[in-house]
C-alpha cells in the first residue's frame, strides 16, 4: 500500500460538501486527517491517504474535478 500526504484547499461553495467522505467511499482509499482549519468562507485539510498508487491517483483526479485544490505536503505534520 502506498501512502501520500496532501493538502486540500476548499473554496467557499465546497466547505460544507462531503468531499473527504466521498473520496473514501468512491475509491479504495483510507483517509486520515492530520490537521485542518475550516471556516465559513474557506477551509484546508492535511490528509494522509493510504491505498494503491492507482486508486490514490484516480481519487485525487476526482477531487480536483469537483473543484478542490490539491498540494503535496512534506514535514510540519503531526506525527503518530
Amino acid at each position: 500500500m502506498a501512502k501520500r500526504r496532501v493538502k486540500f484547499t476548499f473554496p467557499q461553495d465546497l466547505v460544507t460538501q462531503s468531499v473527504i467522505y466521498d473520496l473514501g467511499h468512491k475509491f479504495r482509499i483510507v483517509t486520515n486527517i492530520r490537521r485542518a482549519d475550516v471556516r465559513e468562507n474557506m477551509g484546508w485539510v492535511i490528509l494522509e491517504l493510504e491505498g494503491t498508487e492507482e486508486e490514490i491517483e484516480h481519487g485525487l483526479s476526482w477531487v480536483t474535478s469537483v473543484g478542490v485544490r490539491i498540494d503535496p505536503v512534506s514535514g510540519d505534520v503531526v506525527e503518530s
